[in-house]
């Protein structure tokens, strides 16, 4: 399934797979966006699959952005797909951001 980022009322969100082949241009995305911006919020809800390369971007952009006191929330902790991969750092999953 192709990867499809959307931005739906200051939400962006993720629809179909995080994976290796994809992975650096979510990351790319999402750098650019938090280098313009205080605050991004991705929501994870609708990723069918996520793998360890996913993962890695993802967790590398939560704590980037907090090192730069940028806001980067990471909704999808209902998501059984997206949980399970995260394992040990779901921490930085959240089931919403308000």
């Amino acid at each position: 399934m192709a990867l499809r980022i959307t931005k739906n009322q200051e939400v962006f969100e993720i629809k179909g797979n995080i994976v290796a082949e994809n992975a650096r241009s979510v990351q790319h995305h999402f750098e650019k966006l938090l280098f313009h911006s205080e605050k991004v919020v991705v929501c994870l809800d609708k990723v069918k699959k996520i793998d360890a390369f996913g993962v890695n971007v993802l967790t590398r952009l939560f704590k980037n952005a907090v090192k730069n006191n940028k806001i980067f929330f990471i909704i999808g902790k209902e998501n059984k797909i997206v949980r399970q991969a995260f394992g040990n750092v779901n921490y930085i999953l959240r089931s919403d951001f308000v």
